[in-house]
């Protein structure tokens, strides 16, 4: 049987990973769930920790409607969780990560900062195929549809196992009970959001997040987002690149 991480950056609280736990094992997947104890969105690919006396503190957990499964809260973000899940924190290592269903959606060059695609990038990086998985809700969501978006992402999974070992895809989903289709995009060259700075003084400094006043590019995830439609993207661990340095 495939073996499955659910984790996220939300915490173990948070509904869309449990949603994703929910219909990973209705689809007969072998479940384990590790998540942040608290909130880590934005923390990338970060292994920082919440050390005790050198160790990694880990919580087991039962969460509600989610019983059976093993589940367990750990003081780091999802990165360091795939980490140490594909070291045998949990049992023997996993063969899919899937880190979602995260609160908002994870577009457009800035994903390089979302701990939900920092967990399914240090997944495929450690030889599991992974899928991060967003809900773009919005700034003021009157619903979630937490649900409509695991299955989705599981709809997808037959996919990714295709593909070689290690691959990685990140999925965002309209925040809608049923969408356009999952289409195939490149990444925008911003997200769909940005990050101000709203306050300054001598010692604190606060961060605001707004909307893009233009127009994602067409054809992109961010654009194709927008239009109603699931967007996949496949993303690389690690790459490097030729600049022709002759020193």
């Amino acid at each position: 049987m495939t073996r499955v991480l659910v984790t996220n950056d939300d915490g173990i609280d948070a509904s869309g990973l449990h949603a994703l736990a929910r219909e990973a094992e209705r689809q007969g997947l072998d479940v384990t769930i590790a998540a942040p104890e608290r909130q880590s969105s934005g923390a990338s690919a970060s292994i920082v920790a919440g050390e005790e006396e050198g160790r990694i503190a880990i919580q087991t957990r039962t969460l509600e409607g989610l019983e059976q499964l093993p589940a367990y809260a750990v003081r780091g973000g999802p990165g360091l969780i795939a980490l140490i899940a594909a070291h045998g924190a949990f049992g023997d290592p996993f063969d899919v990560v899937l880190s979602g269903v995260n609160h908002g959606a994870n577009v457009g060059r800035a994903i390089l900062h979302s701990g939900t695609v920092g967990a399914a990038l240090t997944g495929g990086l450690n030889g599991a195929w992974a899928l991060a998985v967003s809900l773009d809700v919005g700034m003021r969501p009157e619903a979630f549809e937490w649900d409509a978006a695991a299955a989705t992402a599981l709809g997808t999974l037959p996919f990714l196992l295709s593909l070689e070992r290690g691959s990685v895809l990140n999925l965002n989903v309209p925040n809608t009970p049923q969408h356009r289709g999952v289409r195939e995009a490149p990444l925008a060259p911003f997200g769909i959001v940005q990050t101000t700075l709203s306050e300054r003084d001598e010692k604190h400094i606060r961060l605001a997040v707004e909307d893009l006043p233009n127009v994602p590019e067409p054809g992109t995830d961010a654009a194709l987002l927008a239009e109603g439609f699931a967007t996949l993207t496949g993303i690389e661990p690690v790459s490097h690149r030729p600049v022709g340095y002759r020193g």
